[in-house]
């Protein structure tokens, strides 16, 4: 969310902002904010005026009541009504003009990086750089599924009759990789000096808001019937929150962690839920980095958190490429935003299996999260990227890793949490 005095006194710059988004029915709200403002800022003018003007009656009634001056400190008392009351009134309409005017700052988009490219979608996302040579072997890699199932590793008729369409069981040697992903990755990170976390996997609504847009909330986030928690889609959720309404300490930035959570989503609009993979799917798990920092450490942070993601996969022998995200696939929260995608050799083309964001003052102005600096507190950079997401990298790791006989390699990076395999021996041949 901008500042309001950002918006009142660069109304273009916010309106060209928008037009970079392609979010052209947005630009009423930048005049209607703006006018909400001057109404509510003359509304609590008036309000201090009279206050003041009820505290120096104040004081005069005291002296005419020890003067003796009865009926003019009766009238005195009187006005002193008439300011309460139309304190009253004035203090209902200010508030509601706040909600209207929180109403329209909540939707109109952060203002994007200078360096983000200008597209309508994510089909003009721009390719940054390439890191690993991109393999296509001369023997057909099979669909991930149905290496799964040569492993004996994957059972999603049962979650159908359990849970549905997007669900999946996860079982013997495909169950150990993901689990063994996740802990390299989670001690990966750990080593890069980050502070391990597992946060609660349900918040409530004021924090779903804080660190996100109104339209991904509707699109991602299941609601627990009758109460006010929502399942999280990602950690990064509980982890900003788990600062709100807080003031740390400068002394203490960057604060970096890195979280492990369940991740669910109800993928609305999404490309269509997978009835045979893993690739979209309702639950999944994930490991997350994320980071609160100075205001001009965060562009340095952001191009260290995708670096990490990159340097991971490698040591996986997995192919990947950054991918600059464009103006108009942008959340409205982010200033600037890359996603990592790994190499398929199946389908012989690049696949998300992660996205580096930093959303600057946003998620911290909503949320009311500062830092305590020498001469006035001020918000902190929020920024998070995405270590490890599987299945989803699962695959990416099973298709670059696939032999020509079934088998699947474990890189040296892994094979302490395979219990020591290199190889992974196929059950169904």
């Amino acid at each position: 969310m901008l500042d309001i005095k950002f918006v009142r006194e660069n109304p273009e710059k916010v309106k060209e902002n928008i037009k970079k988004k392609f979010q052209d029915q947005k630009l009423p709200l930048v005049d209607e904010a703006i006018e909400l403002d001057e109404k509510q800022r003359k509304l609590k003018l008036e309000g201090d005026n009279l206050r003041s003007e009820r505290n120096n009656i104040s004081n005069s009634i005291g002296a005419l009541m020890r003067e003796k001056k009865i009926d003019e400190a009766n009238e005195m008392k009187a006005k002193v009504k008439e300011i309460n009351d139309r304190l009253v009134t004035l203090e209902e309409e200010e508030a509601e003009l706040g909600q209207e005017l929180k109403k329209r700052m909540m939707v109109i988009p952060n203002i994007i990086d200078d360096t983000v490219p200008i597209g309508k979608d994510d089909t003009e996302n721009v390719e940054v750089e390439k890191f690993g040579e991109p393999v296509v072997p001369t023997y057909e890699v099979p669909y991930h599924a149905d290496i799964m199932a040569n492993l004996n590793g994957i059972d999603k008729d049962s979650s159908g009759r359990t849970s549905g369409n997007g669900f999946y069981y996860l079982m013997g040697d495909a169950a150990r990789l993901h689990s063994a992903m996740l802990s390299y990755a989670r001690d990966f990170m750990i080593n890069k000096g980050f502070i391990y976390a597992i946060p609660p996997f349900m918040i409530r609504s004021d924090v779903v808001t804080g660190v996100m847009s109104f339209a991904e909330m509707e699109a991602m986030m299941y609601k627990i019937e009758g109460e006010d928690l929502y399942l999280i889609g990602t950690s990064e959720h509980s982890m900003i929150g788990k600062f709100k309404d807080q003031i740390v300490k400068e002394t203490e930035l960057p604060i970096c962690m890195t979280s492990y959570s369940p991740c669910f989503r109800k993928e609305v609009g999404a490309h269509g839920i997978e009835e045979r993979g893993v690739y979209r799917v309702h639950q999944f798990e994930k490991q997350e980095m994320v980071v609160l920092c100075k205001p001009e450490e965060s562009m340095d942070w952001y191009n260290k958190m995708w670096s990490y993601t990159v340097e991971f996969f490698r040591t996986l022998d997995i192919p990947v490429r950054t991918l600059e995200c464009c103006s108009g696939d942008l959340a409205d929260l982010k200033v600037k935003s890359c996603d990592i995608e790994a190499w398929s050799p199946r389908q012989q083309k690049y696949f998300e299996v992660g996205s580096c964001s930093n959303l600057t003052d946003a998620q911290s102005r909503r949320l009311g999260i500062r830092a305590k600096g020498e001469k006035e507190n001020y918000l902190v950079h929020t920024l998070n990227n995405t270590v490890l997401a599987t299945p989803r990298a699962l695959i990416a790791f099973l298709e670059n890793n696939y032999n020509e006989d079934g088998t699947i390699n474990v890189p040296k990076a892994l094979q302490p949490y395979m219990g020591g395999k290199t190889i992974i021996e196929p059950v169904n041949k």
